[in-house]
């Protein structure tokens, strides 16, 4: 019945409504940086914006980041061509036997082309770029810095968007979440770690498997069982089926101007059943040229040991921090915003390619190539926004690298960080932006709405901001008692993000994250963790949060399913996921299980009394995993400012 007044309510609506504002003007402005980010940070004020007498939405402003991605070796590569018209793919490389290869990257040359477009994407969402930032508004600061205060933020955007916002908004803010059960852990029994095709570690970087892929259908030897996937258990049902968050998120980075066109006529897209192709660069007015000229984001190098990717990131100012989104319209009021950027290089090695000489059929089990991992640099020591992909031919992206070491990097800005070898040509700049751009939207008012606005000009913004604590080296099966505070006032909630653990040693199999001694799980350039993802199986007995000597929930938590229905599902949803047909939120308790264990608690019920009174915050629990975790923990608590819409002054 309610459909019938739906119907009735319609059919009595007037046509037209008045209009609120006469004008709408998007504003860019630059930073403050002169297109150097070597600081690893950016500035950006607002005196441009304060002085033009109008209204201001920072609750749709965006930046727009130009960023680089680099990957390199110094390695001259040839190209030998075996018996059975076989390519050994050695490594990066501008031909494939005879024939020019403009793609850069070896492949198995006219029975199965590849280069290395996949071999390196990046983290989930964007703003994984940004370690911390800090607000000032009229010289007073108003947000304090969180370091990794993109964990939250990744939290947020698991908590709150719907598949339908992946569906409409990943590709702009790159983002598509992690498959949480694709995950595998290398590791030695022996006690010393033990590479592999994926790298070391808990890795979740294969992505083939998670495509329909043609060569199914070729029924090549070794190929079409693998593409099947390998569930290896109940829990990890995806195990070996890739991830196919990590594959979209290449699929929206990435535009190869060689790649083929998606069209036919004279010319076939079919390459592996001997066609020809079209390439992209076919279908724009010149070439490359074209995406330059609209700042749109390509491969803009693939040459003898360089390819370079380019592409301009957009990141709101709403998903950076929830002042913004709580903020309303504003004139003349001047901010300062300074961010920590996660520049990152990382450094790694495959080894142990081999090939089969005679023929093709055995492609798919005998060029391998083992993954390990020499460095890995994040300047201010947040989480390494670079994966790299899986080598082996049918899972990963980066089976084109031959055996070599290869430097790679992301770094915001035109120009590249890291000190990259190459044994020809060179390392070119970012053809795009140059500097981070704030856009945003300026308002003008009707005048009658205008004076409705004005009619109460002190507005007040309540909003949340976040202190960080560190719980580190919990043994397995090991108890944690720990008191974060002594005391916060008007506590929101607690959020404990739990990864294996980087100060254990790495020394005996399976007693940390199998990384090197001292890097932590986040910056592993083959897990996503820290970007929507923990560490796998994390979970937690007899785990309560206390609030100044008060149990936050009433029975100590004994099972995994009471902390999931009670305190994960529907926090920060859409109603609280009440109302079936009308829920968001992009974790489900198969996934919290496997490698997105979060552990919130809500803990703002409380009289408004109580809000100004400070209150210690106290983690018990046991660790019920087998390894050494370090958790980190992220204490909310609100905040409220007010302001003069007017004159933008804080009263």
């Amino acid at each position: 019945m309610s459909a019938d007044k739906l119907v009735f309510d319609l059919s009595q609506e007037i046509e037209g409504s008045p209009q609120v504002f006469i004008k709408k003007d998007w504003l860019s402005i630059l930073d403050n940086m002169n297109a150097n980010y070597s600081s690893n940070q950016t500035i950006i004020d607002t005196s441009q914006l304060s002085n033009s007498n109008k209204y201001m939405s920072y609750r749709e402003a965006y930046l727009a980041v130009p960023l680089t991605m680099t990957l390199t070796t110094g390695t001259t590569f040839v190209q030998p061509v075996v018996t059975g018209g076989v390519v050994a793919p050695a490594g990066m490389n501008g031909s494939v036997g005879s024939a020019a290869v403009t793609g850069g990257i070896a492949g198995f040359g006219a029975i199965y082309p590849r280069n290395a477009d996949y071999a390196m994407g990046l983290k989930n969402w964007f703003g994984t770029l940004f370690h911390s930032l800090t607000l000032d508004m009229n010289g007073t600061t108003i947000i304090q810095q969180t370091p990794l205060i993109n964990m939250v933020n990744s939290f947020r955007l698991m908590t709150t968007l719907s598949w339908n916002d992946v569906i409409t908004q990943g590709a702009t803010i790159g983002f598509y979440p992690d498959s949480p059960c694709s995950w595998t852990v290398t590791n030695s029994t022996a006690g010393a770690i033990a590479p592999s095709t994926a790298g070391i570690g808990v890795c979740n970087n294969t992505i083939y498997p998670a495509t329909e892929q043609p060569y199914q259908a070729d029924s090549v030897a070794g190929v079409t069982t693998w593409l099947n996937g390998n569930p290896t258990s109940q829990l990890a049902s995806d195990a070996g089926t890739g991830n196919k968050g990590l594959l979209k998120r290449i699929q929206n980075l990435i535009f190869d101007f060689d790649a083929p066109a998606g069209f036919r006529g004279a010319s076939t897209i079919n390459v592996e059943r001997g066609g020809t192709t079209v390439p992209f660069s076919a279908l724009t007015n010149g070439g490359t040229s074209a995406f330059t000229t609209l700042w749109e984001g390509y491969i803009y190098q693939k040459a003898n040991g360089i390819q370079q990717i380019a592409t301009m990131a957009t990141v709101y100012l709403k998903h950076l921090h929830n002042f913004f989104a709580m903020a309303p319209l504003l004139k003349g009021t001047f901010f300062k915003l300074t961010c920590f950027l996660n520049n990152a290089t990382t450094v790694f090695t495959v080894a142990g390619k081999t090939y089969d000489a005679t023929t093709a059929a055995t492609i798919g089990t005998s060029a391998l190539g083992l993954i390990t991992l020499n460095s890995v640099s994040v300047a201010v020591g947040g989480v390494n926004p670079l994966m790299i992909t899986e080598t082996s031919y049918a899972y990963g992206g980066a089976y084109a690298l031959g055996d070599a070491q290869y430097t790679a990097s992301v770094a915001v800005g035109a120009n590249v960080i890291a000190n990259h070898t190459v044994p020809a040509g060179a390392v070119l700049k970012n053809p795009l932006g140059q500097s981070i751009y704030l856009y945003i939207p300026s308002y003008t008012f009707n005048p009658v709405f205008e004076n409705a606005y004005l009619s109460s000009p002190v507005k007040s913004i309540k909003y949340s901001d976040y202190y960080q604590y560190q719980v580190v080296n919990v043994a397995g099966g090991g108890s944690f008692n720990n008191l974060l505070t002594n005391g916060i006032a008007n506590i929101k909630s607690v959020l404990l993000i739990p990864f294996y653990s980087s100060s254990a040693s790495t020394s005996t199999a399976c007693q940390a994250s199998g990384l090197l001694t001292g890097l932590p799980a986040y910056q592993s350039p083959f897990d996503p963790a820290g970007t929507g993802s923990t560490s796998p199986l994390c979970m937690f007995s007899s785990f309560n949060v206390v609030i100044s000597g008060q149990n936050a929930i009433y029975n100590t938590e004994r099972y995994s399913w009471e902390h999931f229905n009670n305190q994960m599902k529907g926090c920060n949803a859409v109603n609280g996921d009440q109302t079936d047909g009308l829920t968001s939120g992009l974790i489900d308790r198969k996934g919290w299980l496997s490698s997105q264990c979060y552990w919130y608690v809500n803990v703002s019920r409380m009289l408004p009394v109580e809000e100004s009174v400070p209150k210690s915050v106290q983690i018990v629990g046991i660790n019920q995993s087998a390894f050494p975790i370090d958790i980190i923990c992220f204490i909310e608590y609100g905040v409220s400012v007010d302001i003069d819409a007017l004159t933008g002054a804080r009263v």
